[in-house]
């Protein structure tokens, strides 16, 4: 029985990862022509206790191949206690002829995020609104790419990929495989046609749409989800308007983690964003992963005990390591062009990781920038 229960979740986990495996090429690569800029975009940065990662982020904005008159910076101080607003101040002083506002956070709900952004919207001076993080690098052609596509592509929802610029150590190298995961996956899902993931460190969408959708208004109670939920909201009506772009100039860089807690919170934050989902597919995929992944760890326990076959065990390890590396693979190709090693080690652990933060997140609260949010 043990063996028939675990063999079936399998299967299903697979067609499962199969699928986004197909979905990822069906999203074709964008090619960047010479034409001129004519977007405008505000890019929005809500931030809390940054001094150390804005300057980074700043100097990657002063940096960008664009048109200075097209875009602007907004940054919400989400009431810091550090030095960040001093920092913003002299990068302001030292880039006069960037578009630039700095605004106090007003705290509305339970998402500081989402009062970020829904305070900035009312004075943006530009259509198009990108959202990204303090602890980001953009790519100097990211604007002057993102606005190629939009002329392009009748769209007003565009997602972008998000990948961690880490040190040679293997708990940076956990997270990045974690995260190509993530990755791999909102990509397939919208190769077949069925999206429901995206990072708000790397998120663009007109005002107009934004307003229309109203915001996010009926899911502000949840912590996190200001990126998936307006996405999936943006799907209901305007399915056809919201696109992913496939191009390594638009690739942000983020900072993996350096605490075990620390990361274990955040990927609570994340994961308890599934509860929230509002489509049938991610429901199922979610409910899915932390099934094989929960089997897998009791598999072993069961294994140790005597209650199952080490051959059992491998098999099904094996299948899911296979197609599990396939997406991986896909997603390296893809976002980070360098030689990618068989991860053993990160697959052995994932499963025990993945399941208690699974499960966690479904009960248990979680820290985010020094605060404590409940489910």
């Amino acid at each position: 029985m043990i063996e028939i229960v675990l063999f079936v979740v399998l299967g299903i986990y697979v067609v499962f990862i199969l699928q986004l495996i197909f979905g990822f090429d069906k999203v074709k690569s964008f090619v960047r022509t010479d034409e001129k800029p004519v977007t405008t975009f505000s890019i929005i940065v809500p931030f809390r206790n940054e001094e150390k990662n804005l300057p980074k982020l700043l100097k990657s904005i002063s940096k960008l191949n664009y048109p200075k008159d097209l875009f602007e910076i907004i940054l919400v101080d989400d009431f810091s206690t550090d030095a960040s607003e001093k920092v913003f101040t002299t990068w302001r002083f030292q880039n006069g002829l960037i578009q630039t506002t700095l605004l106090e956070n007003l705290r509305l709900s339970n998402s500081p995020k989402k009062d970020a952004i829904t305070r900035a919207i009312p004075i943006l001076k530009h259509e198009w609104v990108v959202t990204t993080d303090a602890d980001c690098i953009v790519n100097k052609n990211w604007l002057l790419t993102l606005d190629n596509y939009i002329q392009k592509n009748n769209t007003e929802m565009v997602v972008g990929a998000v990948v961690y610029k880490t040190k040679n150590n293997w708990f940076h190298q956990f997270q990045q495989l974690d995260l190509l995961s993530l990755q791999g996956t909102t990509i397939g899902s919208f190769g077949i046609g069925k999206p429901f993931m995206c990072n708000g460190a790397n998120f663009a969408y007109t005002k107009k749409l934004f307003n229309e959708i109203k915001g996010f208004s009926e899911n502000n109670k949840m912590a996190s989800g200001d990126d998936v939920f307006l996405l999936q909201k943006a799907l209901k009506n305007h399915s056809d308007k919201v696109h992913y772009i496939k191009n390594t100039d638009t690739i942000v860089k983020t900072k993996p983690e350096n605490d075990l807690y620390k990361l274990f919170m955040q990927r609570v934050r994340w994961a308890s964003k599934t509860t929230g989902y509002s489509g049938y597919y991610s429901k199922s995929l979610a409910v899915v992963v932390l099934a094989m992944n929960a089997l897998l760890v009791a598999s072993f326990a069961l294994r140790v005990s005597g209650f199952l076959k080490w051959e059992t065990l491998l098999i099904v390890f094996s299948i899911k390591y296979f197609v599990d590396y396939l997406l991986l693979l896909k997603s390296n190709q893809y976002l980070r062009k360098s030689k990618f090693i068989l991860p053993i080690a990160s697959s052995l652990v994932y499963p025990i990781f993945c399941s208690l933060v699974g499960i966690y997140s479904l009960f248990g609260s979680f820290t985010w920038k020094g605060r404590s949010f409940k489910k």
